[in-house]
């Protein structure tokens, strides 16, 4: 029978492949740039600005317009979303621009996939499996972490397909990363 692995000894892949993948993204994000086309300027920026301040809109929040979630007048909802625009808005709180809380949010997320990645492959794997076999479970619990949810927004939400692709495509590269890693630190 094979030694099972417990989660412990798999602190070191865990930790150390959140660490490649936040330098894969910062590669990704800074180096190769093409997911950044994605995200386009509003044209008239200052006006748009303006005209969302004066609704006065409680943030953090999201919202969708026009607005159908139960909707006492289903025949105006459908006339408003076929004449468009329609959309979904994110509003943050002003803030003073910095990356470091989003830089370690992120690093806590990468983390988290990492300890999920590791659950899903203690329980598929024994101590000593190939380096192949551990890039197979591994990969595919990490790629399912970083590049599938983002469909559902395309799906409901109107993010391009083009976007969508492109992140999953991202989770991919995040997903092989994390899977080298595991298959490199594996318990023998």
């Amino acid at each position: 029978m094979q030694e099972a692995v417990m989660m412990p000894s798999l602190w070191l892949p865990i930790v150390l492949s959140a660490v490649v993948v936040f330098i894969g993204s910062s590669i990704v994000w800074m180096v190769l740039k093409y997911e950044n086309a994605d995200w386009k300027p509003i044209p008239n920026e200052d006006q748009f600005l303006e005209a969302v301040r004066k609704l006065n809109l409680p943030a953090p929040g999201q919202y969708v317009f026009p607005h159908m979630m139960g909707s006492a007048d289903a025949q105006a909802a459908v006339k408003k979303m076929e004449s468009g625009p329609t959309g979904v808005l994110l509003v943050r709180k002003p803030m003073k621009w910095s990356m470091a809380p989003m830089l370690v949010k992120a690093f806590v997320f990468y983390l988290v996939v990492s300890f999920f990645t590791a659950y899903v492959a203690s329980h598929a794997l024994a101590r000593g499996a190939d380096y192949l076999k551990v890039f197979q479970v591994a990969g595919a619990a990490a790629f399912m972490g970083y590049g599938l949810g983002v469909f559902i927004d395309a799906i409901w939400w109107g993010r391009t397909w083009t976007s969508a692709f492109k992140t999953a495509f991202s989770g991919l590269i995040y997903g092989c990363l994390t899977a080298g890693t595991f298959g490199w630190l594996w318990p023998r």
